[in-house]
């Protein structure tokens, strides 16, 4: 290097340096033959443009493509609900609106707060009717809701979950219409064998009340099944029964007492008194974030039995199994669950 060039060089720092670096391998190999491009060693590795990706690369959705989407689809839900361009059943069951709204809504709550896991989901059938029979508690049945997301959620086919409904459901002006719109039915013989015979899969909690109004001393303890109508309703139209047991639900809203008086008073079956309600008034509504498991049973088939129908004993057994199978399974999943607050 020159005097000139040194001194050149200290009176401009940081510039570009005079010494050319030396060629890339792009820059070395850029002739169709291999040979070297003898313009190539006289520009800088600063003024080499990148090399462009390939056509087929991957390239990310743009996040405002994304929302475009979702704003189109939002609005074109709009438009059919507006303009009544959409279905419902002869139940008044309204399957958009259930897996496009109600779902989504209940989602963080199954996956967020209670942190359910769910097994067994492949004793479910893949099509055609079942009879799906739980266990039953919470105060509130949010059991029935948090099972329905179940089924939506986890089975390959999204199946709908079809509950049958305690006539008080029906009575409660816009729970009633929620419910309807949601699948549930009212809990009799005729309206779940229509629809198993239909190819729906049909929910029942046998309980009934005496299940999600039962004292938290008496957590995970099976009520009465009554007289087995279920079990009648899967005979006459040959369908499997699926039990499933649901841990989680019993520590959402503790019952410590039940104000009898007042539940007369309401026309209630009871009236709860939890750690929440009614002392924190409205906010006592909102569910502790108790531990979920959902689990499955394998299917009891029944198709074999149709003849057998109105069997009293027959029904009994049927029943009695389930029972049994339901109750079991609460004792298995409470073993691997031992912090009911846990992760």
């Amino acid at each position: 290097m020159s005097a000139e060039e040194r001194s050149l060089r200290r009176a401009l720092p940081g510039s570009v340096s005079f010494d050319p670096p030396p060629a890339s391998t792009h820059e070395r190999s850029n002739g169709v033959n291999g040979h070297t491009n003898g313009h190539a060693a006289d520009v800088t590795s600063a003024s080499v443009p990148a090399e462009p990706p390939p056509v087929d690369a991957a390239v990310p959705d743009d996040p405002g493509d994304v929302w475009d989407q979702r704003v189109a689809a939002g609005l074109a839900f709009l438009r059919r609900r507006l303009s009544g361009r959409y279905e419902v059943d002869d139940f008044g069951f309204d399957a958009e609106l259930t897996g496009g709204v109600f779902h989504p809504i209940l989602k963080p709550l199954y996956r967020d707060w209670f942190r359910t896991e769910v097994s067994g989901v492949e004793h479910l059938p893949e099509s055609g009717g079942g009879l799906v029979v739980g266990n039953h508690s919470g105060t509130f049945a949010l059991d029935a809701l948090m099972l329905s997301v179940a089924v939506r959620a986890e089975t390959p086919q999204q199946r709908h979950l079809r509950l049958l409904g305690a006539d008080l459901v029906f009575r409660i002006p816009i729970i009633s219409e929620l419910a309807r719109k949601s699948g549930v039915t009212v809990a009799c013989n005729p309206d779940a064998e229509r629809l198993m015979s239909s190819g729906e899969l049909v929910g029942v909690f046998p309980e009934g009340f005496k299940g999600i109004g039962k004292h938290y001393s008496q957590r995970y303890k099976l009520q009465r099944f009554g007289r087995g109508g279920f079990v009648s309703a899967a005979l006459r139209t040959g369908t499997p029964i699926i039990p499933v047991a649901i841990v989680g639900a019993e520590e959402t809203y503790p019952i410590l007492a039940d104000v009898k008086p007042l539940a007369r008073l309401l026309g209630l079956p009871y009236f709860p008194v939890t750690p929440q309600f009614p002392l924190l008034g409205l906010l006592g509504l909102i569910p502790l974030p108790s531990k979920w498991l959902i689990r499955f049973c394998p299917p009891i088939p029944t198709a074999h039995l149709t003849e057998h129908v109105d069997d009293p004993m027959i029904v009994y057994n049927l029943a009695d199994q389930v029972r049994e199978t339901i109750q079991a399974t609460l004792h298995d999943l409470l073993k691997t669950r031992p912090d009911p607050f846990g992760p």
